[in-house]
């Protein structure tokens, strides 16, 4: 039958871009959707920044922002977000305050899961999004 569209996936370009040295795509636009691979507390050549968790927090949301822009999105367009913590007694209370701080009503759909790891050993945060690139949430 005709008006079968096949799916396209397009990679976000970086420049420079930090997920190089682990063979990682930053994130893919599919339709109206970008796709983003977990993002973590890393400067601009992707090496582990060792800070507190707030500092990690924050740099992490900077560098999500950052694909998102380059995707042709932000922030105030994810609807669905996968927040990985070390210590969920410890950095759970600061989640809630997080979302207030970086998402706006409706906050986005959201699991937050407590990992023993991640990547590397100083690392107590990671962050994966699903955004709108077209459109808009209806708030």
């Amino acid at each position: 039958g005709g008006g079968y569209m096949v799916a396209k996936a397009y990679p976000i370009q970086l420049e420079p871009n930090p997920f190089n040295r682990f063979h990682i795509s930053p994130g893919f636009q599919v339709g109206d959707l970008l796709f983003l691979s977990g993002h973590v507390p890393i400067d601009r050549d992707g090496m582990p920044v060792e800070a507190s968790f707030d500092e990690q927090a924050s740099l992490t949301f900077e560098n999500l922002q950052r694909t998102l822009q380059k995707g042709g999105s932000c922030l105030e367009k994810i609807i669905k977000v996968t927040i990985y913590v070390t210590n969920m007694n410890l950095f759970r209370p600061k989640i809630i305050k997080l979302r207030q701080k970086w998402f706006k009503p409706p906050y986005p759909a959201d699991t937050l899961v407590e990992v023993s790891a991640l990547g590397h050993p100083s690392r107590l945060i990671e962050i994966e999004a699903v955004a709108l690139c077209n459109g808009q949430i209806d708030r």
